[in-house]
Parts: structure tokens; sequence; C-alpha cells
């Protein structure tokens, strides 16, 4: 492979031996007597559970779709992409995606969810013509379902959270602001009758401004990511059509595409999606930076595991400008269902450091945590009420 051949003069007697356990694959074409660990290990299984026979394999890829998208992400970031490329193709030919590539009756009799979405948009560019028809249609149908499960939940949160930002002092009684209005008469207190009298009323207004906030979805879309892409994608699509709200939807692995105009059809968002290559999160940021007109306006969601293949340095400080001029900044290493990310653990701490908690979110939080940035509420606060676990009490510990 590609990534594992180096010049031999560089390389001291174990590194040889290593690089050859890779090559060999273990098991009973192993002489070296050589053991793995930490990435090797990881670049092993990722290698084993392609190449090697079906009596050897301890696991593969037939079973489900989550262990094929997670095997897409793993080859992803153990090699360079024009050995993803290859590895993907043989894929297709020697696991039965073969079938699920190239019937297009059977792909559309499978059960689909986000991550059969991930997968076939890993796969984008190795499926044949006369399937790409009906992949479009499976990602159709989860678009759909996860439009009807989260689409009213988003309107109401960000709605719900506008309404709260414009105040009134001619509420209706639904919409008065009790703790304001009882802060702002305590003057007018009356001891006998144990009561407040209100000369001013505060409310939450119904009242629309043209747009009242500014939202920056950057999107880390490597092969880890998928998922996340999926989802947000949808939630991008709801908050575009929001009119108090603009929102900017940007993907990015070393090159950043500003999907944007795709946003009033997510189903061509996912599709404009290149999932895989490296990741230059600093180059994301400084596009995201100029889509900032209205700082004290404006929410910037980073989605992303954090590996910057960028200058590091560089990411830190442009996300405390951001934070330092009045931007709303919030960090999710991931947004799926799929329980605790990997992530790289010494940027997501430096962040926590400049008071940017980085954290995951499930989907059906994600309304709620849009909500809280809209108010300018404590996103840390806001995640411990939750029991989430932020980068920031993860430093603290």
């Amino acid at each position: 492979m590609t990534n594992i051949q180096t010049e031999p003069n560089t390389l001291s007697p174990d590194d040889h031996l290593r690089r050859w356990r890779l090559i060999l694959g273990g098991n009973n074409a192993d002489g070296t007597g050589v053991a793995l660990a930490g990435r090797d290990l990881g670049m092993d299984k990722a290698l084993g559970s392609l190449y090697e026979r079906p009596e050897e394999r301890k696991g593969g890829l037939e079973g489900s779709a989550p262990g094929v998208a997670r095997w897409l992400g793993d080859i992803r970031e153990y090699f360079p992409s024009s050995v993803v490329r290859v590895m993907q193709q043989d894929a297709v030919k020697r696991l039965n995606l073969t079938r699920l590539l190239l019937e297009p009756e059977l792909l559309s009799a499978v059960e689909p969810d986000v991550h059969l979405v991930a997968t076939l948009l890993s796969l984008g560019h190795v499926i044949p013509q006369k399937t790409k028809a009906t992949a479009r249609l499976v990602v159709q149908r989860v678009v759909e379902q996860l439009m009807k499960r989260l689409q009213e939940p988003m309107r109401q949160a960000v709605s719900g959270a506008l309404d709260r930002a414009t105040r009134t002092r001619r509420p209706r009684h639904a919409e008065i602001d009790w703790q304001r209005t009882i802060r702002a008469n305590l003057k007018n207190y009356q001891p006998d009758y144990r009561t407040v009298i209100p000369e001013v009323l505060f409310g939450f207004g119904r009242k629309r401004q043209l747009t009242q906030r500014d939202i920056v979805l950057c999107i880390d879309q490597s092969g880890s990511m998928a998922s996340s892409v999926v989802y947000s994608s949808i939630f991008g699509a709801v908050m575009a059509s929001l009119p108090a709200v603009k929102t900017h939807l940007v993907v990015f692995d070393t090159s950043v595409v500003d999907l944007t105009d795709e946003l009033q059809d997510p189903v061509d968002v996912l599709f404009g999606v290149q999932l895989g290559g490296g990741t230059d999160i600093n180059r994301a940021l400084a596009y995201c930076q100029g889509l900032v007109r209205r700082p004290q306006e404006s929410i910037v969601v980073l989605i992303s595991d954090l590996y910057e293949g960028g200058i590091r340095e560089e990411f830190i400080k442009r996300m405390a400008v951001l934070l330092a001029s009045g931007v709303q900044v919030i960090v999710l290493l991931a947004l799926s269902d799929e329980g605790r990310p990997c992530y790289d653990h010494e940027i997501a701490n430096a962040l926590g450091t400049i008071g940017i908690p980085a954290f995951a979110c499930t989907p059906d939080l994600f309304p709620d945590l849009m909500a809280a940035a809209i108010r300018r509420d404590s996103i840390s606060q806001w995640a411990a009420a939750r029991e989430i676990t932020t980068t920031h009490t993860e430093t603290r510990r």
C-alpha cells in the first residue's frame, strides 16, 4: 500500500518488520513475530476486513450499514485518498456491497437509515450509473423521514427563542416576562397587600425583524463525520426556511464548499458533499469568518472531530478572534446518535481554555441547543443541565 512504503534507508529494522507485518496480514502469513498496537492495529483491522480470506476474517462488513460507514471512515483516516479509492472499489467487488450497489431492486428493498445514506454518499463515485437514480430515491426516503421527525421541533425552538429575544412593553398576558416585570416594579411593592403594583409590563413579543440571527454551519466532511453531515444538512435546510434566520452551510475537507444555495433541497446538499480527503479546519473557518457581517447577531457552529491537518495554532487564534468579536461560537464533536465520538483531545481542550466548550450532541437536542444560542444562554450551562460532558468540564476534572 502506498502509505506504508518509505525509503529503505530511513527505516530501522523494527520499522521494516512492522511494515512487513502490515503487508503480510498476520495469521498464517505472518513470519515477523511483530505485535501491532495503536494506529498500526487500526490500520491492520481495516485492511483485514477487506483483504483477508473469509475463513480468516474475524469480522466483516457484510452485516450492517453502520459497519460499512465506520470502515469507510477508518480507511480515510489511515490511508491517502489514492489508496482509499482503490480500497473502496475492491470493497464493492469483494464484499456483498457489490449486489447492494449493482442491483437497484435490492438497494430499493433495503431499510434505509442514516448509516446507509452515509455509505452511499461515501461510495458515490463508484456507484454505477444505472443505480444512481435508485440511490437518490433511498437518500430521499431517509431525508423525508428525518424531516418529519426534526422539522417541527427545529422550527418551534428557533421561533420561540426569537420571540423571547424581541421584547415588548405591551404584552398579552401569556407573553409577560414576569421576572423582568417584577424586578422593574419592586419600588411599587405594597406591604399591606403583599404584592407589587406593575406600572410597566415587559414581555416576549411577536414582532419580527427582517433577519434577527445569522447562523453559519461549518461541517467537516471527512468520512468519520458522515452521519453528522446528514443531520446538519437537514437542520440547515429547515433553518433556511425561517425568514428571521439567515443560514449558511459550509462543508470542508482540505477545500471549502459553500452549499448555501442548495439549502432548498437537502438531498441536493447531500449529493453536493464529497466525503473523504484531508482536513483543513483553519481554512474553512477563515471562509466562515468572511461570512460574518453582524458579530453580535451571529452564531458559528463548527461540527468536526478536530483532527486538524492545517495550521493548528492559527485555527485556535481564529476561534478566539471570533469569540472576542461577539460571535456565539459552538463546537460539536458529532451531531449523531452514535455515542461518544473520537476526537483530538488536545485541540478540544485548547478551545475549552479560551471559553469554547466542545461536546457531542444528538439530533433530538440540537433544536434546543440552537434556541439556547439564539437567546445567548451559556452553552456550558446548557450542556451541564442535560448532563452532557464538555471538554471544559473534562479539563477542570
